[in-house]
């Protein structure tokens, strides 16, 4: 028995996030029936480094499984590129220690949150990025983001359906830029709350727009109170970018 640890992308934007669902289609069930095939085995289950929600994209995900047979990793790689979908690619596959846990051993992950800030509408976006016509204000947003930098009870920027015991954290980073129409959020962090990404983007626009102040985030983030926070930003925008071991 081996244990297989692959890095994948994909669009989200057909399923209903990663995990497996009872009445959906996910990235979990596609990536698994396609090793069955591969590997002819009857349940082959991986393990996901994250649970992303339904329309939600990753640049780099990691997961693991277990599994007796002989193929290579070269095997795997090209293997399941050619089982699977259009809007999944698998990138790597490497041999790691029977001990290794694709979600409990990440160390950390990377999100980066993109915004079409534009009044004329691009097709090609309207899956990939949220749209937003009122002018940003990336300097103010990316100054005002410095308050989640440290570790913080982010408890006011999850979601109420969020079952964590603690809702502490520690972000590393957060930085906002503009590259013409494209405004992006990337933000790093040792874990991340249900939406948490999501409504820290949607509290950084109420911002910009002046719909709260720019100096009110360290009380926002004391308050622990959901409600004194910005609207949780569409899921098309977000993006898994990296994840740390």
């Amino acid at each position: 028995m081996r244990n297989f640890k692959v890095t994948m992308a994909y669009d989200g934007t057909a399923y209903h996030g990663f995990q497996r669902q009872s009445n959906a289609a996910s990235v979990q069930q596609t990536v698994e029936e396609a090793l069955c095939t591969l590997l002819k085995e009857e349940n082959v289950t991986i393990n996901g480094c994250s649970r992303t929600d339904k329309g939600v994209h990753a640049r780099e995900f990691v997961f693991n499984f277990h599994s007796e047979s002989t193929i290579t990793e070269k095997g795997v790689v090209f293997g399941l590129n050619a089982l699977l979908p259009g809007d999944i690619g698998i990138s790597k596959c490497e041999i790691v220690p029977d001990s290794f846990h694709a979600r409990f051993d990440c160390k950390g992950k990377e999100y980066e949150y993109l915004v079409h800030n534009s009044r004329i509408k691009n097709p090609f976006y309207a899956h990939t990025a949220h749209m937003h016509y009122v002018t940003l204000d990336e300097n103010k947003m990316n100054a005002a983001a410095q308050a989640f930098v440290g570790e913080h009870d982010f408890k006011a920027f999850c979601s109420t359906a969020c079952d964590k015991k603690s809702t502490i954290r520690v972000v590393n980073e957060f930085s906002v830029k503009r590259e013409g129409d494209m405004v992006s959020f990337k933000v790093s962090a040792n874990g991340f709350l249900y939406n948490m990404v999501r409504i820290m983007v949607g509290t950084l626009i109420f911002i910009s727009d002046g719909r709260i102040a720019a100096d009110s985030l360290p009380s926002i983030i004391d308050s622990k109170d959901r409600t004194k926070a910005g609207k949780t930003a569409p899921a098309q925008g977000l993006y898994l970018n990296k994840v740390f071991y």
